[in-house]
């Protein structure tokens, strides 16, 4: 899982963290491929993003400048791209999505799902786009889509020194449940956020502007 990176990222909003993906059987696989269509964002929840922004599904292609990004965003706890190739070779349970301007890359996200429980897998912004409500329309375009794969919570660990990303969780219903002492390479705890899915409304309908004023992602 990892973290957004708000200029802090490397952590979950705009900074990010990432961990490794919670291991499943192959009954939980049976169920995830079953509901995988069901984790495609549709047409109208990708054009819900900010304006001057196009959202889109992640493919192979993208990912040499998707770890570009990547290694930016979180210099110590950056993926191999190896890892990014994994991960997009198992969409029945695992979806990911990128954010471009007019020059490329300024986004991206991802999440995986096993029965009744998803995690936020990354999530980070560029530099230079934060405050515009990127980090935001990713964490709820995840919420959407793990409620609809059927999760009953999504869960995301953040570096507990990146207050930005951390309110940017609490602001959007998540809490934290736990502590995970030097969980990062350089000794760095990480907290364990969950957000319950059963009341979350989906954002699809709301202004693309309507989150972006004073927001850190």
């Amino acid at each position: 899982m990892s973290e957004v990176q708000l200029p802090t990222q490397g952590d979950d909003a705009a900074s990010g963290t990432h961990t490794p993906g919670t291991q499943a059987s192959a009954a939980e696989l049976a169920v995830a491929a079953e509901l995988a269509g069901l984790a495609q964002a549709s047409a109208q929840q990708l054009a819900a993003v900010a304006q001057g922004y196009t959202a889109r599904p992640m493919t192979a292609q993208d990912l040499v400048g998707v770890h570009e990004l990547e290694l930016t965003l979180f210099p110590e706890d950056a993926w191999p791209l190896r890892m990014f190739q994994d991960e997009l070779a198992h969409p029945e349970w695992r979806r990911y999505w990128l954010i471009e301007d007019g020059a490329g890359l300024v986004g991206y996200a991802g999440a995986q799902y096993s029965p009744h429980l998803a995690d936020v897998q990354t999530i980070g912004v560029a530099p230079g786009h934060e405050g515009k409500g990127l980090g935001t329309f990713l964490l709820l375009l995840m919420a959407e889509r793990a409620k609809a794969w059927g999760a009953t919570d999504l869960m995301l660990e953040v570096r507990s020194d990146n207050p930005r990303a951390q309110q940017l969780y609490l602001r959007h219903g998540f809490e934290t449940i736990h502590t995970r002492k030097r969980y990062y390479q350089d000794g760095t705890d990480a907290l364990i956020m969950r957000l319950s899915l059963a009341g979350f409304a989906s954002p699809s309908t709301q202004n693309p502007q309507s989150t972006t004023q004073g927001e850190s992602a």
